[in-house]
């Protein structure tokens, strides 16, 4: 018996304890049952016997050692701070050039580009109204547009994702682009940050461009393309974020998204790859709700469990794939329209949760966008927030602060409980892949986000300036959403349309039969095509236009 378990089966405790619960039971009178927004009843305090007797190196451990638990690095933030990754979308390619180079310079350590709405929906900005054109993301819709979107972006030096869904057209211009300024495509880093058609399928369905097999299709021969070809690209960005974002609680958000990734790695095996090629350049993306020990939590608990399934369930030998790669994104689903300023408090406190975490990237939100696109202001706080966090509230000196703490151990370990319990449900569905199909996980997400919507109505959950200490004066108050110069916009389409017409028609009807042929060929693999119609000029649309009319258009399922 160990010195603590001796300590804890002596009088003296079990006297102080009983003192303290009578205490307690006096002041507090009639207690209410608290529980967390995966449904976990929290306890007043916790104690060393919470832990039920779990052993220190099988379920917490030392940074950088399996279970990971407390990290995947051994120095973890005191060696390597996490990436700042700002997500950045809006106007034209020159826009978007110019508020890259502004976070950059304020700090930034890596970029992201999300694409206009058009984008997202696979069709080009001349077949959409300029009006509706770059208020949500960045028009880009050849390697031309690309390029001036990276000009002065050092890409061997600085890594990118890429936000863009199945087939991956910002890739393959990013890839051309390169090509063109004669940097290897060996020494291009980043992220496809919505390869993850399972949870557009499920959840984003603006993003959800492919039929379902033929979206699974496509994600299989992008990593087999970049493994050979892009070794330093990540091909694979599990996406728990759309889900939670959707209504899924924090616990049912970690399960569907390492049920995700054990299919993708599942379809990689059974494409013939090797498990520990692949995994290495697995990486996951989360929602960081305000819930703030239940986010940490979760992620402890989705680390550990994603070595125990990578090594023991998928086999693979090499530590490095077992390490759960994660990027966080501070939740825009928990901002309000009404007393913008306090989202910067929101943010804030998501922010330290995603970090004492643990994770490997960082994008905050601005405060501002649950209202519009942030503007450079906004977005200088949103960058500012993090650098705050890192150099004055010192959250790099100690890893894994919060561990060993008697709460955090035990609701790791009970959310740990309840998402294998998911895991295993999908399981018996036939995997992420046919309980997606059959609207399983649809089903789950709807009835989780049903019953907290209805705890915001009744009171029971406190959203301040929403259900309680309102201000009648900011009520109804709300910004108009920044546009683009529609002049700008409306001479860049123009560019646009003249480029179609001035290009090699023969070229791009080559690229298009060749990418058509390799769509229909099981053996042929077809993300190939897709890079070299992006290099002889063919646009977003086209791409994608000729996918969809050989694999599938994509409609999702919806659950009722």
């Amino acid at each position: 018996m160990t010195k603590e378990a001796v300590q804890l089966s002596l009088p003296e405790f079990e006297q102080a304890h009983g003192r303290w619960r009578a205490d307690y039971g006096r002041q507090i009178g009639s207690d209410r049952v608290i529980r967390n927004r995966s449904g976990i009843e929290i306890a007043p305090l916790y104690t060393p016997r919470d832990r039920n007797g779990n052993g220190f190196l099988e379920k917490v451990g030392f940074p950088g050692q399996y279970p990971f638990t407390r990290g995947i690095y051994p120095t973890m933030h005191r060696g390597r701070t996490w990436t700042q990754r700002q997500l950045i979308g809006l106007g034209t390619p020159q826009d978007y050039n110019k508020r890259v180079r502004l976070v950059l310079d304020a700090g930034g350590t890596a970029i992201s580009l999300l694409p206009c709405n058009s984008g997202f929906r696979g069709v080009d900005c001349d077949e959409v109204d300029p009006v509706l054109l770059g208020t949500c993301g960045t028009v880009v819709n050849t390697a031309d547009h690309m390029d001036e979107a990276l000009d002065s972006v050092p890409l061997g030096r600085i890594s990118t994702a890429m936000n863009d869904p199945s087939p991956f057209t910002l890739l393959a211009f990013l890839l051309v682009v390169a090509k063109r300024r004669g940097v290897p495509w060996t020494a291009i880093t980043g992220t496809s940050n919505q390869s993850d058609y399972l949870s557009h399928f499920i959840a984003n369905h603006m993003f959800y461009r492919l039929s379902l097999p033929g979206a699974r299709r496509v994600l299989v021969d992008h990593v087999e393309f970049c493994r050979k070809h892009v070794p330093n690209w990540n091909p694979v960005s599990v996406v728990g974020q759309h889900m939670q974002q959707a209504g899924a609680t924090p616990v049912e958000t970690m399960a569907f998204t390492l049920s995700t990734a054990l299919q993708y790695a599942q379809d990689c095996i059974d494409r013939g790859m090797d498990i520990d090629v692949v995994l290495q350049r697995f990486t996951f993306f989360f929602d960081i709700s305000i819930s703030f020990f239940e986010e940490v939590a979760k992620f402890r608990a989705g680390r550990r469990i994603w070595a125990r399934l990578a090594r023991e369930r998928l086999g693979a030998k090499d530590s490095r794939s077992w390490r759960f790669k994660f990027h966080g994104q501070t939740s825009g689903v928990d901002l309000t329209e009404q007393q913008p300023l306090n989202n910067i408090a929101r943010v804030t406190v998501q922010a330290i949760a995603g970090i004492v975490s643990g994770l490997q990237s960082l994008h905050t939100d601005a405060y501002d966008e649950a209202i519009t696109t942030p503007t450079e202001e906004t977005a200088r706080i949103a960058v500012a927030t993090q650098n705050i966090l890192r150099e004055e509230a010192h959250l790099c000196d100690v890893i894994d602060p919060l561990g060993g703490s008697y709460y955090v151990e035990t609701l790791t370990d009970q959310m740990e409980y309840e998402m294998e319990a998911l895991i295993a449900k999908i399981d018996e569905a036939g995997g992420m892949y046919k309980a997606a199909e059959a609207g399983l996980i649809q089903s789950m997400i709807g009835q989780s986000a049903l019953a907290f919507q209805e705890k915001v109505d009744n009171g029971e959950e406190k959203i301040v300036g929403v259900n309680c200490y309102q201000s009648q004066e900011e009520a109804h108050r709300a910004r108009a959403t920044e546009r683009p110069d529609l002049d700008r916009m409306m001479a860049h389409v123009a560019r646009f349309k003249a480029y179609k017409e001035e290009r090699s028609q023969a070229d791009v009807r080559r690229a298009l039969d060749a990418l058509a042929r390799a769509a229909n060929d099981a053996h042929e693999n077809v993300y190939a095509p897709v890079v070299e119609a992006a290099e002889a000029g063919v646009t977003h649309g086209e791409i994608v236009s000729c996918l969809r009319a050989e694999l599938g258009f994509g409609h999702p399922l919806v659950a009722v």
